[in-house]
């Protein structure tokens, strides 16, 4: 599918004035507004009210309502209706959602609609097939039985980053509603807009106050969201920094956590490798998504028998990247989300330069546009030369950047991947399936590729180790972390029960008259 527009005039026509909307029903006192940007541009495409303190609140409160008179006390069987209700009134509205996160995240329409929003109405089917399907527990204890039942926190607070908007929305708000959570929800500041048509569309079909959006700017929204007393569950997407202050505060009141994070992955590339595979699989990894992934393949870790060939290779790829407007269908690489990516990125790209040894092996070229000149983008980079102890192989640049370091010994290889604070991803390629095999159980990470890097995630166990987070999301796990265990225990009629001595010396083995009085 490729969606495409002949100006961008006519695809900002499809945004909502998003102050009116249902999904947002409660104005800041003070009128105040952020502008959201299109990066392709530079110009502002709309205007969003920002919540406060006294906006989570409120919403905070609905759904807690919601949730104790309401959500949680519908089946199974009811909830998993209507999460399958979502993802068919979503279905109707996928292309347009995918041009609403063009205009302000800058990824191509055309990418955006077959990976983010498929991946979206998928994972509400996903948790819709699960939930009225998990095996109870029973546990035989002889004399007493055991019931376990999964019992949902209450109000969950979802805190979104900007690379994927529609995944993380659909990989919170699913298996939290499958398990009878309510959920107000923060939007990332920077691309919102999708967010809250998310939520729009889905509150027309779920009960009322079941879901909340609350935008917003700064730290005060997601503050109060993790501070407030009725709010007993955290889910968190977004820096390694930021998470760790979420946490932090979380932890305060005692609120459950989960926390998907920061990756600075990387490919282990052996002398027998399928290099055709591994070159493409690179290119993928490195600038899919331009770069603004967790699971960006940012380093290269290339045998040096290898070595010379794949760079050649990977290096006259990123030079063909065509870096553009994701309104037009020829774009690989958008532009960054902002003018502040633009600026770490590029400052990242300065620093290796800086850095003794790293050469720029291959560089893309800007958009020659004139009406793309304020836009935000980067030259997709390609790094040579690079030692493991440089800032560009240890910290999270997030960008269309890529860095190439060469090994001689499968111990040196382990250790360079490894030698960093982040384990989300890694891919190893060999043709020797017993060192693959053990390579993938070596490596410190959360989630390992062996010869490909399809990340084709739903129904695995998405999460990683370390400064990369804990918890998991996108499979059945999942439904763990939105549910807390309750068990019920009672007689079975199999056996007579214990009693402690005090009470059997003072009632005799029956009856609750003192006995010999």
């Amino acid at each position: 599918m490729c969606l495409t527009f002949t100006n961008s005039e006519m695809a900002t026509s499809k945004i909502p004035k998003f102050e009116e909307t249902t999904s947002y029903p409660w104005s800041s006192k003070d009128g105040t507004t952020f502008p959201i940007y299109n990066p392709a541009t530079g110009k502002v495409i709309t205007n969003v009210v920002a919540g406060t303190s006294k906006e989570v609140d409120l919403a905070v409160k609905a759904a807690n309502e919601a949730y104790s008179k309401d959500w949680r006390w519908r089946s199974p069987s009811e909830r998993s209706g209507l999460l399958f209700a979502c993802a068919n009134e979503l279905d109707k509205h996928l292309d347009d959602l995918a041009v609403l996160l063009c205009l302000e995240n800058g990824k191509p329409a055309s990418g955006a609609r077959q990976f983010d929003l498929n991946f979206l109405s998928r994972i509400f089917r996903y948790y819709a097939g699960l939930i009225d399907k998990l095996p109870s527990e029973l546990y035989d204890s002889g004399i007493v039985y055991t019931n376990v039942f999964h019992e949902p926190y209450g109000v969950v607070g979802a805190i979104l980053p900007f690379n994927w908007p529609p995944i993380h929305t659909g990989g919170k708000l699913a298996p939290a509603l499958a398990m009878g959570n309510t959920v107000v929800m923060k939007p990332p500041e920077q691309a919102p807009l999708t967010v809250m048509r998310i939520i729009e569309i889905l509150q027309g079909v779920l009960p009322k106050d079941v879901i909340h959006g609350v935008p917003g700017i700064g730290p005060e929204v997601p503050s109060s969201l993790v501070q407030h007393s009725l709010v007993h569950k955290i889910s968190f997407t977004g820096s390694t920094a930021a998470g760790a202050a979420v946490a932090k505060t979380a932890a305060a009141d005692v609120t459950q956590c989960s926390l998907e994070l920061g990756g600075e992955n990387a490919f282990i590339i052996f002398e027998d490798a399928d290099l055709d595979q591994a070159v493409r699989d690179a290119l993928d990894g490195g600038f899919f998504n331009k770069g603004e992934a967790c699971t960006a393949a940012s380093r290269m870790i290339v045998h040096r028998d290898v070595h010379d060939v794949f760079i050649e290779r990977l290096g006259a790829a990123v030079k063909k990247l065509v870096v553009g407007d994701g309104l037009k269908k020829e774009t690989h690489v958008g532009p960054q989300v902002s003018e502040a990516q633009q600026k770490r990125v590029n400052n990242y790209i300065r620093i290796g330069q800086e850095e003794d040894g790293a050469t720029i092996y291959s560089q893309g070229n800007l958009p020659s546009d004139p009406a793309l000149k304020d836009g935000y983008f980067i030259k997709p980079t390609l790094f040579t030369n690079v030692k493991p102890h440089m800032r560009i192989a240890k910290e999270e640049m997030f960008g269309p950047v890529q860095t190439v370091t060469s090994f001689s010994t499968y111990d040196e290889a382990i250790e360079i991947l490894n030698d960093t604070e982040y384990g989300l991803t890694a891919a190893v390629y060999t043709k020797d399936m017993e060192k693959g095999w053990k390579a993938c159980r070596q490596i410190d990470v959360g989630m390992v590729w062996l010869n490909n890097y399809w990340r084709n995630v739903l129904g695995k166990p998405f999460g990683g180790a370390k400064q990369s987070g804990y918890g998991r999301e996108h499979n059945i796990e999942t439904l763990r972390d939105f549910s807390r265990p309750k068990f019920v225990q009672f007689p079975s009629g199999l056996g007579k029960m214990p009693s402690w001595q005090g009470v059997s010396d003072i009632f005799g083995p029956q009856g609750s008259q003192v006995h010999g009085a």
